[in-house]
């Protein structure tokens, strides 16, 4: 299986889906990564131009997916903190899902949630609501945004399969607890995000068990939470 997963912002995957990622490049999968924005605002440390925080994110995401079993990536560039569900991005998104023509597309929620507002990001929000857009209609409709197979030879596809993390009301739960030191790992490879990481193994992991529990798992598990949607 080919899995595409679009998001927001460099670390975005890892927090939300970097136990997944690693347990489905160990069964096999090919899992390639689709990054909007480069996380250029970003960061904690001011001293930093924002073009070479450009640079050091886009290099911190490369790493991290090495260590998830990932070595393709599409950067799409576009800037953080402004990205809007508009149809340059619709093009964009719909233009990767031809290019690497997916079973299976993983993206953020476009719903907010008010109890996890920081999984709300408005970035998030917008990737996610022009990922949906992409998998249906336009990348599998030839009328939609008809220069990608005039000027870019990409003929429309069609993805059978959508998941959404971080959103309310998820019904797929993934065991991720023999994994969830390579998560930890990728996480720390995003080393310009993290102005003191002590105690993020913990969140994660009481986070991850918390979600195990909603997903009916045993006591002592971890899990990541995904609500999946029939495309076909």
């Amino acid at each position: 299986m080919r899995i595409l997963i679009v998001t927001a912002h460099p670390d975005d995957v890892d927090f939300g889906a970097g136990g997944s990622v690693a347990t489905w490049t160990r069964e096999g999968h090919e899992v390639i990564y689709c990054l909007v924005t480069d996380g250029q605002a970003g960061g904690f440390d001011n001293s930093i131009p924002r073009d070479e925080m450009t640079i050091i994110r886009r290099r911190e995401q490369t790493e991290a997916a090495l260590v998830l079993g990932v070595t393709e990536l599409h950067f799409l560039g576009f800037p953080d903190g402004a990205v809007v569900a508009d149809l340059n991005l619709r093009r964009e998104i719909s233009a990767v899902i031809r290019t690497v023509k997916p079973d299976r597309v993983v993206t953020q929620s476009p719903e907010r949630r008010y109890d996890r507002i920081y999984a709300s990001h408005p970035d998030h929000l917008a990737t996610g609501e022009a990922t949906l857009c992409a998998v249906y209609p336009d990348a599998r409709n030839e009328f939609a945004f008809p220069e990608l197979m005039s000027e870019r030879d990409l003929i429309p596809h069609s993805a059978p399969e959508l998941w959404i993390v971080g959103g309310p009301n998820p019904k797929t739960f993934i065991d991720t607890t023999d994994v969830f030191d390579l998560k930890m790992k990728a996480l720390l490879c995003h080393k310009s995000q993290h102005r003191d990481v002590s105690g993020l193994p913990e969140r994660m992991r009481s986070f991850g068990a918390q979600t195990a529990a909603t997903g009916g798992l045993p006591a002592g598990r971890i899990a990541e939470a995904f609500l999946t949607v029939d495309t076909a």
